[in-house]
Formats: C-alpha cells, sequence, structure tokens
C-alpha cells in the first residue's frame, strides 16, 4: 500500500466514525438508519476503499456501539463479507449502477448477520428484526447511491486510489 491510500483510508474511517456518532441513536438498534453506510458504496469505485470502510465500522463499533463486543464481531464481520462478494462481483458487473444495485442488495441481504447478533444480544424475533434492519440498510444505501455517483463525479473517486 502506497502512503496516499493509507491516508485516503485513514481519512474515510474517521468520517465514517463521525457520522455514525451523529447518528448514533438510529445506527444501533433493530430499526437502524446509520448513515455511515453510504460509505460502502466507495468500493464500487475500488476495492481499496475497503480497509477504510472496515476500520471505520470497526471503531464506530468500538466506541459508539452499546453492544461492543457483539458489533465487534457481527457488525464488522458483516461488512467483511458484503463488502467482498461485492468486489467479488465487480468482475462480472462493470456499470457503475450496477455495481451499486448490487452492493445495496448485497448489503441488505446479509443484515440478516446482524438480525442474529440482535437475538442473541436481547433476544428480538429474528426474521421480523432481519426485516426491519434489512429496511433501513436499503433505504441508505439506495439513497447513497446518487450522492456517492455525484460526489465520484467530482472528486473522481476512482482515480483517487491510483499513484
Amino acid at each position: 500500500m502506497n502512503i496516499r491510500t493509507i491516508v485516503v483510508n485513514g481519512i474515510l474511517a474517521a468520517v465514517y466514525i463521525a457520522v455514525t456518532m451523529l447518528i448514533q441513536p438510529f445506527g444501533f438498534t433493530n430499526v437502524q438508519f446509520r448513515v455511515s453506510e453510504m460509505l460502502n458504496h466507495l468500493v464500487v469505485f475500488h476495492k481499496k476503499y475497503f480497509f477504510g470502510i472496515v476500520f471505520g465500522v470497526f471503531f464506530a463499533n468500538l466506541f459508539f456501539s452499546p453492544m461492543m463486543a457483539y458489533d465487534l464481531v457481527f457488525g464488522v464481520g458483516q461488512s467483511v463479507i458484503a463488502l467482498l462478494i461485492t468486489i467479488f462481483s465487480m468482475r462480472y458487473v462493470k456499470n457503475v449502477w450496477a455495481r451499486m444495485a448490487v452492493n445495496t442488495l448485497v448489503f441488505t441481504f446479509t443484515m440478516f448477520l446482524i438480525a442474529w447478533e440482535l437475538k442473541l444480544a436481547f433476544d428480538l424475533p429474528f426474521f421480523f428484526t432481519w426485516l426491519t434492519t434489512a429496511a433501513g440498510e436499503f433505504v441508505v444505501m439506495a439513497v447513497g447511491a446518487p450522492i456517492m455517483y455525484a460526489v465520484n463525479r467530482r472528486a473522481h473517486l476512482d482515480k483517487l486510489m491510483e499513484t
């Protein structure tokens, strides 16, 4: 990894943490609207954003989650799995909008891991919790897609990681 990649990922992690802190009451319940999750779309523009997102999720969960131990396993694990699926799918999906659609669906589907976490931590009903967490994730990711697309048009996120 070069210095630019490390710095950009450090800034990305800090932004993820800051945004998560601002919306903390809405980011850790069975109805989640963690606005910082829209940053997951960055991996669509370059796979090297993976590290900043994962570190951001890790430290946001470490600092702000009311169920830190669970979130460090399930929350970070869900992000890693979903991001890797999206990165793998990018070999076959070339259109940016299609990639963001795939990313949105992958993150929405894998919210079953968060539902499982909430079942274990608070004995919440699994399927209803999966539905509510997935709905929140879908909304954030769907609203975030055009925002991240617009940011890319101005900041050239796809070129930022290139040396």
